[in-house]
C-alpha cells in the first residue's frame, strides 16, 4: 500500500492582502493560520489556487510559507503553480527550503490528458526533490481535462503520490471510482459544495477553503463518528453560505469578504485576475453570514462576527 495523506479537513488558506498596493498582510495571515489550528484542522493547504499563488512573486510565496511555518505546527500541503517540469522543480525546492520537515506533500496539477506525460512529469519531480505529491485534478484552473482511468494509472505508477484532490465535476462520481481503485486518500474541494456526497462516495475528508471552516471540520468528524445523518446535520445550516461563496468568477472575492466580515482577515482585497466582491451582493452576504453565525453560536476565538460588522 502507498503512503496516504491523513484523513480530515485540510484547510485551504487564503492569502490576505492590504492597502492600495495589495501587499501580503502577514499579520492577518498569522492570525488566520492560528485560527485553523485552534479549531482542529488536520493540516493546511497553502499557496493553492484560492491562495492566489499565481499572483504572488517568488519572494512573496516564500514569505507566506515562512509565516505559516512560524505560526502553526500543523502539517502542510503546498501548491505548485507551474505545469512545466523544470519550473515546478524550482518551485518545490524553494518550498522545501521554507517549509522543511513540516511539508507533508506538494500539490501538483495534472498537466496533460495523457497519463504517460503526467507520470513522466511526476517522476522527474520526485527524482529531483524527493517530495511526496498530492495530485490535483482541477481543470478550471489548469485547463487540462484528464479521465478518471488516466488518473488511476498515474497514481498506481507513482508510489510517492499520497492523495488525489478531485475537483472535476461531478466530483462524487470521480471520487467513487478513485476510491474503489486506489489505496490513497481522495479529497474533495470546491468549497465543500459537494462534501456530503463526496463522503458517501468514499472521500477521506475535504481539502478546501470556506469562511466557516468549523462547519467542514464538524461535518467530517460527525461522518467519522456517526455516518451520513450526523454529517448532514452538522453541515446543513451552512449550506446556503457554501452555495453563496461558490459562485462562478466571484467565489474568491466573496470568500475573502466573508473572512473579513468575521474578523479573520483585515482586508478583503484580491489581486487580478480575481474579481473583487460585488457590492450588490452585500444584503445576501449579511443574511447568509448571520445565519451561519447563529448556527455556530458563541465563539470567543473570533473577535468580530458577521452580525457585528457592516
Amino acid at each position: 500500500m502507498q503512503e496516504s495523506l491523513t484523513p480530515g479537513v485540510w484547510g485551504v488558506v487564503a492569502t490576505p492582502f492590504q492597502g492600495s498596493a495589495l501587499d501580503v498582510d502577514t499579520d492577518s495571515l498569522a492570525g488566520l493560520v492560528g485560527y485553523y489550528e485552534s479549531i482542529g484542522a488536520t493540516g493546511l493547504t497553502v499557496l493553492g489556487v484560492f491562495g492566489e499563488a499565481a499572483a504572488l512573486t517568488a519572494a512573496e510565496r516564500s514569505l507566506v510559507l515562512e509565516v505559516v511555518v512560524e505560526e502553526t505546527r500543523l502539517p502542510l500541503v503546498v501548491g505548485v503553480t507551474s505545469l512545466y517540469t523544470g519550473t515546478a522543480v524550482e518551485e518545490i525546492r524553494s518550498i522545501q527550503a521554507a517549509a522543511g520537515d513540516r511539508l507533508a506533500a506538494v500539490m501538483v496539477q495534472a498537466n496533460s490528458a495523457n497519463p504517460a506525460v503526467v507520470i513522466a512529469h511526476l517522476n522527474a519531480i520526485h527524482r529531483a526533490t524527493g517530495a511526496n505529491v498530492v495530485l490535483q485534478d482541477y481543470p478550471l484552473a489548469s485547463g487540462v481535462s484528464i479521465s478518471i482511468e488516466a488518473l488511476i494509472s498515474v497514481v498506481r505508477a507513482c508510489s510517492f503520490v499520497t492523495a488525489v484532490k478531485a475537483e472535476a465535476p461531478p466530483t462524487s462520481v470521480a471520487i467513487s471510482q478513485l476510491t474503489a481503485a486506489l489505496d490513497v486518500s481522495v479529497f474533495g474541494g470546491l468549497g465543500g459544495q459537494g462534501l456530503l456526497d463526496e463522503l458517501l462516495a468514499g472521500a477521506s475528508g475535504a481539502m478546501t477553503g470556506f469562511s466557516y471552516p468549523e462547519a467542514l471540520i464538524a461535518c467530517v468528524r460527525a461522518w467519522q463518528r456517526e455516518g451520513y445523518a450526523g454529517a448532514r446535520d452538522a453541515l446543513l445550516p451552512y449550506l446556503p453560505l457554501i452555495n453563496f461563496e461558490q459562485q462562478a468568477k466571484i467565489a474568491l472575492g466573496i470568500r475573502k469578504q466573508c473572512l473579513h466580515q468575521r474578523g479573520l482577515i483585515a482586508d478583503p482585497g484580491v489581486r487580478p485576475p480575481a474579481t473583487a466582491f460585488p457590492e450588490v451582493l452585500r444584503p445576501a452576504l449579511r443574511a447568509h453570514l448571520s445565519e451561519a453565525a447563529e448556527a455556530l453560536g458563541p465563539n470567543p476565538a473570533v473577535a468580530l462576527t458577521a452580525a457585528g460588522r457592516n
